[in-house]
């Protein structure tokens, strides 16, 4: 039963893993952009959410209301700011977006504190299930159904809808796309902003199962950044594929050698580069 809770919890975090790297996969994919706020993002859904729990929202409104607040903040200052570096070497990307980062980590410590705080699951979910001598929390498996209906509607909309057409276009040709009339700098605001998006769901939903603290946001951007690298850059299967690998094998360790939970996954990584360069599903 204990390794029955562990992988279940696994798959929780994997996919949570897997809506942290995806976001982070397209945007790299799209524009060809090191994105090291992308940690950032996460840590302000998670707090957006946990300030509308706290003013007496329903969480079942501030989830999906921080998720938006953060797509609409980073399509300005995508807008704004970061379209000015794509050009540029990606040492410029980085600088830019770890600067980014650092900012709306003070700018978070400065209005909710340097210490966290806990965001309570919804009432609706609060409870257990329980079958025979199995009990497991009914968040967790609200996480699991959630977000794995969340993933088939992205694959539905990146692979199957113009819009998807669009932006696998856009990453292979955009000077082809500009030449057949499409708005590219609108294209690259709207693929950034879900992206950014998609990891401040991911915060709001993480929120309830860790809480909320100021340097959760760096310990996320080195996960996507590894689910990334084992699923391969740009890829969608990829993301998903190794964010429930590097989940289940990350809490399957913690049972087993606690110390070693977060040692596994960059050793994992690490023989993933070594073994595939390009990742699990990398394009060639």
């Amino acid at each position: 039963m204990t390794y029955l809770f562990q992988i279940l919890n696994g798959l929780g975090l994997g996919m949570l893993y897997f809506l942290l790297a995806v976001g982070l996969s397209i945007i790299f994919g799209l524009l060809q952009f090191v994105n090291f706020a992308h940690g950032a993002f996460y840590l302000l859904g998670a707090y957006l959410a946990y300030e509308g729990v706290e003013r007496g929202l329903s969480f079942w409104v501030a989830m999906p209301l921080a998720a938006l607040v953060v797509a609409i903040l980073a399509g300005i200052i995508e807008r704004l700011l970061l379209r000015r570096v794509y050009k540029l070497p990606h040492t410029f990307h980085i600088l830019v977006t770890v600067g980014l980062a650092l900012v709306v980590q003070e700018l978070v410590i400065i209005i909710w504190g340097p210490i966290g705080g806990n965001v309570p699951p919804p009432d609706t979910l609060s409870g257990v299930m329980i079958l025979g001598d199995f009990v497991y929390p009914e968040y967790r498996l609200f996480v699991i159904g959630f977000t794995a209906i969340l993933a088939a509607g992205l694959w539905w909309l990146l692979d199957r809808t113009r819009l998807g057409a669009i932006v696998r276009a856009g990453s292979e040709s955009p000077s082809n796309m500009a030449l057949l009339g499409y708005d590219t700098l609108r294209i690259n605001t709207a693929v950034f902003a879900l992206g950014a998006g998609l990891a401040g769901l991911a915060g709001a939903l993480a929120a309830p199962i860790r809480g909320v603290e100021p340097f959760m946001g760096v310990e996320a951007l080195g996960i996507a950044f590894v689910v990334v690298v084992i699923g391969g850059m740009g890829s969608y299967v990829g993301a998903l594929a190794a964010g429930i690998l590097v989940g289940v094998a990350q809490s399957l360790m913690a049972t087993l050698w606690p110390e070693g939970a977060r040692l596994v996954i960059y050793l994992g990584m690490a023989g993933i580069i070594m073994a595939m360069p390009r990742g699990l599903f990398g394009r060639a």
